[in-house]
């Protein structure tokens, strides 16, 4: 078995502005349920810590070497949560727009290496619709990441709609991505360290996910494309429920079709950080392979986990090249190696 291309399609990076920013914020006494793992990480407490704030800040290599000792040929870039999303509006603007210029140098100095997704200021709606258009249209990226909510809101609430106009109007995919619970949901997760990847990531991410397919967005934005990584957070699990409970509940917007059309035809999921053979068997049976991309992680899991854990599914080598590569190259438009 050779497959021709491996695009891994969540992978982090950092800006030492972005860090100073973080770091900045914990010292002035933040206490959102994203602060007690990125005061481990800034202060390096573990050896997990040390590894990845080191390879957060590299672009190019020790990135490039992990690459080409495990045959990845292509890592799409965004910048690590929670992004700029938790700073003041003016400020989140501007280190968008930054840290779009310095991704897209990067990925000019290696395009058949790196594709960007770009940052964007949620908390300025108008102002993260206008770094859209410009980060697809002149510096060429080819997607946008979101961490999910910002000061504690979701991007169903109407203030938000310009941001999705923008990307419908450009076709351009949008991934949403983790972050820790916000606040109203929080509390019961801080106990045990449960806000973070191994349960609330996934919980808070895939909230905002059925809140976006409950709330009629994709009646008014049928082509809109939704990306989710984690093998979809959760929600392919639980479709057919959430299709029963939404035609037999009430005090929820009507909708043109069922939650799982929407699903399959507006979503694509990602397999990031989930190397579960069944889960992974269960998302093709369901959504096809077509609506599935390979993704590492990086560098918060090992290259070599993901590209082990795709290599040995004993899955249709149609549908391993659609999950390493050709779904990538359709939904992100890169071109074929």
């Amino acid at each position: 078995m050779t497959v021709t291309r491996r695009i891994a399609t969540e992978e982090a990076f950092a800006t030492p502005e972005q860090m100073a920013a973080i770091e900045r914020m914990i010292a002035g006494g933040t206490r959102d349920a994203d602060s007690p793992f990125w005061s481990m990480m800034a202060r390096g407490q573990t050896p997990f810590a040390q590894r990845v704030m080191r390879q957060l800040l590299d672009l190019e290599d020790e990135r490039l070497a992990i690459m080409d000792a495990h045959g990845v040929d292509m890592h799409v870039l965004a910048l690590t949560s929670p992004g700029v999303q938790t700073l003041p509006a003016p400020e989140a603007v501007a280190m968008a727009e930054r840290s779009n210029d310095l991704l897209a140098a990067l990925v000019k100095r290696h395009p058949t290496r790196f594709a960007g997704l770009a940052t964007i200021a949620p908390q300025a709606p108008e102002a993260a619709a206008r770094e859209i258009e410009r980060a697809v249209t002149t510096l060429g990226l080819k997607g946008v990441m979101i961490n999910s909510h910002t000061n504690d809101e979701y991007l169903d609430e109407e203030k938000f709609l310009p941001i999705f106009e923008a990307a419908h109007a450009l076709e351009t995919p949008i991934y949403i991505h983790p972050r820790a619970p916000s606040a109203g949901m929080a509390g019961p997760f801080l106990k045990y360290g449960l806000e973070t990847a191994i349960w609330g990531y996934g919980a808070e991410t895939g909230l905002h996910g059925v809140r976006l397919l409950v709330s009629g967005l994709l009646d008014r934005l049928p082509r809109l494309r939704i990306i989710l990584g984690h093998m979809g957070e959760g929600i392919p699990f639980w479709l057919w429920r959430i299709d029963y409970m939404h035609r037999n509940g009430s005090g929820r917007p009507r909708l043109e079709r069922r939650i799982t059309d929407y699903f399959r035809e507006n979503f694509v999921i990602t397999t990031s950080g989930m190397h579960g053979p069944e889960a992974l068997r269960f998302c093709i049976e369901l959504l096809s392979s077509n609506n599935i991309m390979w993704a590492i992680d990086y560098p918060y899991q090992e290259a070599a986990d993901a590209v082990d854990f795709m290599e040995t599914m004993e899955i249709a080598e149609q549908d391993r090249e659609n999950i390493f590569h050709l779904n990538a190259e359709r939904v992100f438009c890169i071109p074929p190696a």
